[in-house]
């Protein structure tokens, strides 16, 4: 995806029109944020997908290679590049209408062979901005290769019986939880019953996360106080974090506390990608 994002005092009423205070464009796309932010902790990123054969689709390819991610498995389409149109208020709170575009294209047969050919590999992340029986037919192949899968069910759909038992780790934030569960994670009898038998985190905002592991056990990690100027992508931040903590042998609740550092990072400044920190001060946190 490419950002395109206002920064406003106060996000408009229905048929109000506000004179905002900034306008961006910046990479992001969930995906990409959490595979970008995994390359800056050092992690040998592969990454599967599908770009616009546009100036968007260029400019995020060269921004891959930049970085030293492998974009074997990156095609190209006729199609527009996806776009999220991003609003974000005085609190860095953010509204987010994303146009999946190119990244509806991905084929199942060509995220199955990119899954069977990428040595060495142990973690598969996705998540909701492509299409589910790509995210599926890939994850039943990582799960035959012994990977660990990650699903961040981000922006919420529907998901089916057979992703959900595919899928090692679910991270989801409160809103994703309570439409996956119903009701939103209050105590710990709700965190408990979400997915017996199989490991999950919630993540809180500025209140850290919840580790639910495949036993019942539920750990709280607090978040360092920040003061918030965006919290565009602060989530993706988080996931790929986590999923580098697992491929590099940390525990789950180390990485989760170093997924939550690099997060709070994230949102005291603007952008997604942009807020990132680079691999130095990824270290200083660890």
């Amino acid at each position: 995806m490419i950002d395109v994002t206002a920064y406003v005092k106060d996000i408009p009423q229905p048929g109000q029109t506000l004179e905002g205070e900034l306008f961006t464009t910046g990479f992001g796309g969930k995906g990409a944020n959490q595979a970008v932010i995994a390359a800056h902790c050092g992690a040998q990123v592969n990454f599967i997908g599908k770009l616009g054969k546009d100036l968007f689709g260029d400019s995020i390819a060269e921004n891959f290679a930049t970085l030293g991610m492998n974009s074997d498995f990156i095609d190209r389409s006729e199609t527009p590049n996806g776009v999220a149109h991003i609003w974000v208020d005085s609190n860095g709170e953010n509204r987010i209408v994303i146009i999946p575009g190119a990244n509806y294209e991905i084929e199942v047969g060509r995220a199955v062979d990119a899954i069977n050919s990428i040595k060495d590999l142990s973690v598969v992340v996705a998540q909701c901005e492509i299409k589910q029986d790509v995210t599926l037919a890939a994850f039943s192949a990582a799960k035959k290769r012994g990977c660990v899968t990650i699903l961040n069910p981000a922006p919420y759909q529907p998901l089916s019986k057979e992703l959900l038992d595919s899928t090692d780790w679910i991270i989801a934030n409160e809103t994703e939880f309570k439409e996956l569960h119903g009701t939103l994670p209050t105590n710990d009898e709700v965190l408990k019953s979400f997915r017996p038998g199989k490991n999950s985190i919630v993540t809180l905002g500025s209140e850290g996360a919840v580790f639910i592991s495949s036993d019942g056990v539920i750990t709280r990690l607090a978040a360092p106080k920040v003061s918030a100027v965006d919290t565009t992508g602060a989530g993706d931040a988080f996931v790929g974090v986590f999923a580098f903590g697992l491929a590099s042998g940390m525990n789950a609740i180390d990485a989760i506390g170093l997924g939550i550092k690099v997060a709070s990072m994230s949102v005291t400044r603007k952008g997604a990608q942009s807020s990132y920190p680079s691999q130095a001060e990824i270290a200083t946190l660890s």
